[in-house]
C-alpha cells in the first residue's frame, strides 16, 4: 500500500502570511501614492503660480532697470550740457574779470594821458589860431569853386591843412554814426532810411567832408570813400580813379552822393585802408572821419559782441595795411563806450605826420 506523502501546514501558513504581508505593503503603497499624488499636484500647482509671480516681477523689474537706464543717459546728456555751459560761463567770466583788470590798471595812465591831450589840445589850438592868421593873409581870393559857410566863427578846423597832390577821404558809413550812444544807435538803426540820413551826427559828418571838399586846391586830384563792412568810392563808376579838384561838377556831385547814403552795418577800418591799394598812383594825403574804433576785422566775426581788448587789436591790424609815409589827419566823432578810441588815432595822426581833431557838436 503506497504511503501518503504529508502535508506540512506550516509551510502553507508561512506563505499565507507572507502573500498577505506583502499584499498589505502593496496595498499601503497604493493608498500612500495616491495620497501623495493628490498633495503633489495641489503642491505643483501653488509652486506654479509662485513661478509665475516671480517671472512677472522679474519682467517688471527689466522695464524699471531700462527706464532707469534711459533716465540715466538723460542725466548724462543734461550734465554734458550743463558741463559745457559752465565752462562758456567760466570763460565770460575770466575774460571779464581780465578785462576790469585792464581798465583798473590803466585808469591812472589815462588820468594823466587826459590831462596831456588837455596841454596838446592847447598847444594845438594855439597853433591853429596862427596858421588861420597866416592862410588868411596868404590866401588868394578865387582860389576856392565852392563855398561853406558855418554858423558864426566856426573856421578852426582851417588847421588841418587841406593840401597834397591826391587827397583821400575816408568816411566811416557804419551804424553808430547816426548817433553818438549806443541805446540809440540800436534804437535807430531799424528805422527808416530817411530818419537816418537825417540824424544830426551823419549830417555832421557829411557836412564836414562839405568843408573839405572846399579846402581842395583846384590842381589836386582827390577821392571820396566810405566805408562799413566793405569800403567803395561814392561814385562807384570811377572807383579807382583820381577825381578832378578843379572841376566843380565833379565836387558837388561826390558830396551829393556821399549825402545819399546809408549809414549801416559795423565798422571795418581794415577793408577801408586796404582799399587805399586800389588807388594808382597812392594818395599823398588821408583824411579818416570816424567815430570809433573798428568791430570788424580782416575775418569775418565769430560773436556778436567785441571787447574793447579786441577793437585795439582789430585797430592795429588795420593800422599795419597803410603806408608809412602817408600822413593820416584823423577827424573823430566820438562814441559812448568807446574810451580808448581817441588815444588810439591821436596816435595814429602823430606818428604818420597828420593832424587830430575832435570837433565840436555845432561845427561847422
Amino acid at each position: 500500500m503506497a504511503r501518503r506523502r504529508r502535508l506540512n501546514v506550516f509551510s502553507l501558513a508561512f506563505l499565507d502570511a507572507m502573500t498577505c504581508g506583502f499584499g498589505a505593503v502593496v496595498l499601503f503603497y497604493m493608498i500612500i501614492n495616491a495620497s501623495f499624488g493628490r498633495v503633489s499636484g495641489r503642491m505643483s500647482a501653488d509652486l506654479q503660480g509662485e513661478v509665475n509671480r516671480l517671472e512677472e516681477e522679474v519682467l517688471e523689474g527689466y522695464v524699471k532697470l531700462v527706464e532707469i537706464r534711459n533716465s540715466i543717459l538723460v542725466i548724462d546728456q543734461d550734465d554734458v550740457v550743463t558741463s559745457g555751459l559752465s565752462r562758456r560761463l567760466l570763460e565770460m567770466l575770466t575774460t571779464i574779470q581780465e578785462e576790469l583788470a585792464t581798465y583798473e590798471d590803466s585808469t591812472l595812465a589815462k588820468k594823466e594821458h587826459v590831462n596831456k591831450l588837455k596841454t596838446d589840445l592847447r598847444t594845438l589850438e594855439e597853433d591853429v589860431k596862427r596858421l588861420s592868421a597866416a592862410a588868411k593873409s596868404e590866401e588868394t581870393p578865387g582860389d576856392r569853386l565852392r563855398t561853406f559857410v558855418g554858423d558864426g566863427d566856426r573856421q578852426y578846423l582851417t588847421g588841418l591843412k587841406v593840401g597834397g597832390r591826391r587827397i583821400l577821404i575816408l568816411v566811416d558809413a557804419s551804424a553808430s554814426m547816426i548817433d553818438e550812444t549806443v541805446v540809440n544807435v540800436l534804437r535807430r538803426r531799424n528805422q527808416t532810411v530817411e530818419i537816418r540820413q537825417n540824424s544830426e551826427k551823419w549830417r555832421q559828418t557829411v557836412a564836414t567832408v562839405d568843408w573839405l571838399i572846399t579846402q581842395i586846391p583846384t590842381d589836386s586830384r582827390f577821392q571820396i570813400y566810405a566805408f562799413n563792412t566793405k569800403s567803395s568810392s561814392v561814385v562807384p563808376d570811377k572807383a579807382a580813379q583820381w577825381l578832378d579838384g578843379g572841376d566843380r561838377e565833379t565836387l558837388d556831385d561826390a558830396v551829393a552822393r556821399l549825402r545819399g547814403i546809408v549809414p549801416e552795418g559795423g565798422t571795418n577800418l581794415y577793408q577801408a585802408f586796404a582799399s587805399i591799394r586800389s588807388l594808382r598812383p597812392a594818395p599823398d594825403n588821408i583824411y579818416l572821419l570816424t567815430d570809433g574804433l573798428p568791430t570788424q576785422g580782416q575775418r569775418p566775426p565769430r560773436r556778436t559782441t567785441i571787447s574793447g581788448r579786441d577793437r585795439i587789436r582789430l585797430f592795429n591790424e588795420a593800422v599795419k595795411e597803410l603806408r608809412d609815409s602817408t600822413p593820416i589827419n584823423v577827424i573823430l566823432f566820438p562814441m559812448e563806450g568807446d574810451p580808448m578810441a581817441a588815444s588810439a588815432f591821436w596816435k595814429l595822426a602823430l606818428f604818420s605826420g597828420g593832424a587830430f581833431v575832435s570837433p565840436s557838436k555845432d561845427w561847422p
